[in-house]
């Protein structure tokens, strides 16, 4: 089994958030509280350390309390890069990644992760979940080993861009979770609005 503490997490709000209208989504309200926020403190008691990236509006995302990194790219070049500004800070045998702007994320998200990793001898486990009636990847949920970080550059500097492009030059292993809601995001303010009003999100309060 892998512990808790061989495994850092990171939370990823370096986006554009174009469909928002190019707001900082993760700086936007959720049930008080900004939508990244919520994801650190639904994260950290599932690892050993938290870690955020984001681009721009950095001083907003150190007052959370958890350290803050940037691209290396700084051109806003999408989840991989923060994959590989989180590899290149992880001091553990495991990073796993979380999106800011799905806030309702199933509380064992990365034991279950792990176990289906270690089970497997995967170096890459990623989340699946039921949608338009089938299960489909949730690529940026991804729990991998730190030493890809190598792999990744490449990827990326061949001008790679797609999570499963990558995760499929690799031992890869899905973990089903049954509820989809869990995994609702908010790319646009209607869909924040909705979040917002959603029976689970009120429970979670």
């Amino acid at each position: 089994m892998i512990a808790r503490t061989d495994i850092t997490g990171l939370v990823l709000a370096g986006g554009r958030g174009s469909r928002m209208g190019g707001v900082d989504k993760g700086l936007q309200s959720y049930q008080g509280m900004p939508l990244a926020m919520h994801a650190m403190l639904r994260l950290a008691p599932q690892v050993g350390r938290v870690l955020l990236n984001a681009n721009r509006n950095l001083a907003a995302y150190e007052s959370f309390g958890a350290p803050v990194f940037t691209d290396a790219s700084g051109d806003f070049a999408g989840p991989l890069a923060g994959f590989v500004a989180g590899l290149e800070q992880c001091e553990t045998p495991y990073l796993v990644t979380v999106p800011c702007d799905s806030p309702l994320f199933p509380a064992d998200l990365v034991a279950r992760m792990a176990a289906a990793l270690a089970q497997a001898k995967a170096e890459i486990a990623v989340a699946c979940a039921p949608e338009a009636g089938e299960m489909r990847a949730q690529p940026v949920f991804c729990l991998m080993n730190s030493a890809l970080l190598e792999s990744l550059v490449r990827f990326s500097q061949a001008g790679g861009r797609k999570i499963d492009h990558w995760t499929a030059q690799h031992a890869c292993v899905e973990v089903p979770f049954d509820d989809a809601r869990a995994f609702a995001n908010a790319n646009t303010l209607a869909e924040l609005h909705e979040l917002q009003q959603s029976p689970s999100a009120r429970a979670d309060d």
